[in-house]
Formats: structure tokens, C-alpha cells, sequence
């Protein structure tokens, strides 16, 4: 899995078996980006380039998941 947001590709590398929950964030997050893309379309791209920062934004979180995965695992946890 992976999403596009502002000509940037971010993939999908928490492990469910070791962090459910910021796996979990990360498919919320996909699903946010494809809402947000699709009312884009809906709108015609006309929203004030509100959405293309909500989804800037959007990709920004999914990174930090990764980051936050990476050091509970370095954790131990």
C-alpha cells in the first residue's frame, strides 16, 4: 500500500504484527487522502489550495507514524 500526495509517495512500512494501532493510522490516513481527493474532483480542484495542504499535511502524519513505529520498536516495544 502506498499514497501520493503532492508528488510525494510515502509507503506503508508499519507492521501490524509489532504496532497495530499506528498501522490502523496509517490506513486512516490513506483513506483521508482519497476523500479529500475525491472531493477535490467534486469541486473541481477550486478549494482555495486548502486541500492540497490538508493532504501536504496528511503525508506529513503518515511519516511521523513511520518515525514513532521505528522507535518503539528500537524500544523494544
Amino acid at each position: 500500500l502506498g499514497l501520493v500526495a503532492c508528488g510525494v509517495t510515502v509507503a506503508q512500512n508499519v507492521n501490524p504484527n509489532r504496532n497495530p494501532n499506528l498501522a490502523a493510522a496509517q490506513v486512516l490516513i490513506e483513506q483521508a487522502m482519497e476523500k479529500v481527493t475525491v472531493a477535490q474532483r467534486a469541486n473541481e480542484y477550486d478549494m482555495g489550495g486548502h486541500a492540497a495542504k490538508a493532504k501536504e499535511l496528511l503525508s506529513q502524519a503518515y511519516s511521523e507514524i513511520k518515525l514513532a513505529a521505528r522507535a518503539a520498536n528500537r524500544n523494544g516495544h
